[in-house]
């Protein structure tokens, strides 16, 4: 009877065992809903977009994106973080969302360690340093130099209090000791129009909605923020080539909810890779401004760890909390 017992508790064990591998094979079966954390039409939505017509012409399956903003993105990472962690829902998160917010908010209805697995890196997005037309500034050290001989007057303008944009400018001014007014706007958009109206001489904003500005000599470009020179516009200095150690990127990535199980993760992650690889793909993100990335989940993982490190010191130097 012993043996028997032992026999069939060895078989229940295999069968469950054989029961969720098989159900990860098989995945999806269904539709997978994609949280995007910001409204449509935002670069953000724009990734997810792109991600959800290949995955769907991948698996022949729907594949959903929902759009749920507010808070700064944490509505929606509030949305996926409760979501079963079964492969159905997954999430665009970003610096902000994953590295930001934790500092900048007192309250989170969840935890970006605890609640989420790391997927892959999708795209990095250097902000743009572009200057109105009447500062007279051409490159980085002279803007430092104008900086200085104005201090506290020049006016910064942001798309939001937090924001990437917002904060590489804290960070522009921690390591030049230059001081200015902060400016913040709802968009992007309204970041540009209030340049084009005289009310504010510079901002750090995503290339995707400004470089076409700078293109038609509305405003000046300066620079770009991240480590290396951006393929959309080469011929832009990045402002570490003036300010050594200077990085303040951007980025976006797949993430699902904590407790997915990992060789789902591991598959969706290669599924991506394969995706981003493709010609068509790479051509259609570059179009947007977007710098395609991809990564294993363990090196997202440790990537997300050093971005908040990172971020929250910017964030406790700006003196910013939000409820």
């Amino acid at each position: 009877m012993g043996k028997m017992l032992a026999a069939l508790i060895a078989a229940s064990c295999l069968i469950a065992a054989a029961e969720p591998a098989s159900a990860q094979e098989n995945w999806p079966q269904r539709q997978v809903n994609i949280i995007v954390p910001f409204a449509a039409g935002g670069s953000a939505d724009l990734i997810g977009r792109i991600l959800q017509q290949q995955m769907q012409a991948r698996f022949s399956v729907p594949f959903v994106v929902e759009n749920k903003s507010g808070a700064g993105g944490s509505i929606g990472a509030a949305y996926a973080a409760k979501a079963p962690a079964d492969g159905y829902t997954l999430f665009i998160g970003t610096a902000s969302t994953q590295a930001i917010n934790p500092f900048l908010y007192k309250r989170l209805p969840f935890d970006v360690e605890r609640d989420f697995q790391a997927i892959t890196l999708l795209v990095r997005f250097p902000n743009l340093l572009f200057v109105s037309n009447r500062v007279p500034a051409r490159t980085v050290a002279e803007f430092i130099d104008y900086l200085k001989a104005n201090d506290g007057k020049v006016n910064f303008g942001s798309s939001g209090i937090g924001t990437s944009s917002h904060l590489s400018g804290v960070m522009f001014q921690l390591a030049t000791g230059t001081k200015m007014t902060h400016v913040p706007f709802r968009s992007t958009a309204e970041v540009v129009n209030s340049m084009l109206s005289g009310n504010i001489d510079v901002a750090m904003e995503s290339m995707t909605t400004t470089l076409s500005f700078a293109v038609s000599g509305q405003v000046r470009a300066l620079a770009v923020t991240s480590p290396q020179r951006s393929d959309a516009a080469p011929e832009l200095p990045t402002i570490g080539e003036t300010l050594k150690g200077y990085e303040a990127t951007a980025w976006q990535g797949l993430f699902a909810p904590a407790g997915t199980p990992r060789p789902l993760v591991e598959r969706i992650a290669a599924e991506v890779k394969r995706i981003w690889e493709s010609p068509a793909v790479l051509t259609a993100l570059r179009n947007v401004g977007a710098e395609p990335a991809t990564s294993s989940p363990d090196e997202f993982t440790q990537y997300t760890r050093a971005e908040r490190a990172k971020w929250g010191e910017v964030v406790k130097a700006a003196g910013v909390q939000l409820d």
